[in-house]
């Protein structure tokens, strides 16, 4: 049996922390994009509302800017370690983000065999956002079903991580969810509930459930 492990971003594989928040931080813009996530959290905007927010908010940005971003982010311990295990084991994963595709995919530079994010125009900005190409919760079960096909495998065989609402709608299609410094009600809708900084502590949760593993 081979599995899909779909990954969130924002929350799940950076700790207290978001691929806007740490782009607006290069910028000098947190207190900016801080009224965008609260307003998001509190859905009094929705992703296109946010996508267009925060493509305002970096007409200055470059891949300069993207690079440090990523590198300088708080990103969990054990990523690529996980990652290469799942390889190793024949097994797929796949991060499915909310946040900027530019961002998103360099994290299949740590070993992720596909990584889709919103769609953004290149940076530097020279063209607007189009909100088509905006993930929605439902827009990531969408990209999850892709990527089932693209792999052989059904829903059936998907295991999820992620922290917040956004989460919730992959969190219901598929068996095994593990969520990760996540809130209290996605929480309460998962297999699995991880509070720490290793993704190796949280992968070791769906590990140890598998069949025909010992636990000691």
């Amino acid at each position: 049996m081979t599995r899909l492990h779909l990954f969130d971003l924002d929350g799940t594989l950076m700790y207290g922390s978001a691929a806007p928040v740490e782009l607006s931080r290069q910028l000098g813009l947190l207190v900016e994009i801080a009224e965008l996530e609260r307003a998001f959290s509190a859905r009094e905007i929705g992703p296109p509302e946010f996508a267009m927010g925060v493509h305002s908010l970096w007409t200055a940005l470059t891949p300069r800017h993207v690079r440090a971003a990523f590198d300088g982010a708080p990103w969990l311990a054990g990523i690529r370690d996980v990652w290469r295990e799942i390889r190793e084991r024949g097994e797929y994963c796949a991060v499915i983000s909310l946040s900027p595709s530019f961002f998103v995919e360099l994290l299949l530079e740590w070993g992720a065999h596909a990584a889709h994010g919103s769609v953004f125009p290149e940076v530097p900005f020279t063209r607007p956002v189009d909100v088509a190409g905006i993930l929605t919760p439902e827009g990531k079960l969408e990209v999850a079903d892709r990527l089932c096909e693209r792999f052989g495998v059904s829903r059936a065989d998907c295991v999820a991580y992620g922290d917040s609402m956004t989460d919730a709608v992959l969190f219901e299609a598929v068996p095994i969810s593990v969520a990760v410094n996540a809130r209290p009600y996605l929480a309460e809708r998962a297999t699995h509930v991880y509070e720490g900084r290793d993704l190796r502590e949280a992968y070791r949760l769906v590990d140890v459930a598998r069949p025909g593993v010992e636990t000691s």
